[in-house]
């Protein structure tokens, strides 16, 4: 049972120019952008680790690189800029923001109680 499904025909259809091409790029081809999105959607759906990727997605090795290529080199930049411009524009734009431990911290003197400093005074 393959777990895709996520992106729909119509969204890789916006995103697809958007991702790096393997014309002029020397080696191998690049293994199928759209199976490789899917690994990393799910992946983070899921909160697995890498190494847990269903082996219907290939090797976790290659969802993981193209993901950090991605985040570094500015593609999931340009990815959500043409998705704004196009769904938020005509008015279909479904938010859903994913936010885990790795990217929201809270400061070390959160953790507790409030502290007469906080308060202004005793803490009653």
């Amino acid at each position: 049972m393959l777990r895709t499904g996520v992106i729909s025909d119509e969204l890789w259809e916006l995103i697809e120019p958007e991702l790096p091409s393997h014309v002029g790029r020397r080696g191998r081809r690049w293994r199928d952008h759209r199976l490789v999105l899917e690994a990393i959607a799910w992946r983070f759906r899921t909160g697995s680790p890498w190494r847990d990727l269903p082996e219907e997605f290939g090797s976790w090795k290659t969802a993981w690189k193209r993901h950090r290529r991605w985040s570094t080199d500015g593609t999931y930049q340009r990815i959500f800029e043409r998705v704004l411009a196009e769904y938020g524009a005509a008015g279909k734009l479904d938010w859903l923001v994913s936010a885990d431990s790795t990217i929201v911290r809270a400061h070390q003197h959160a953790a507790g109680a409030p502290s007469a400093r906080s308060t202004g005074g005793e803490i009653e």
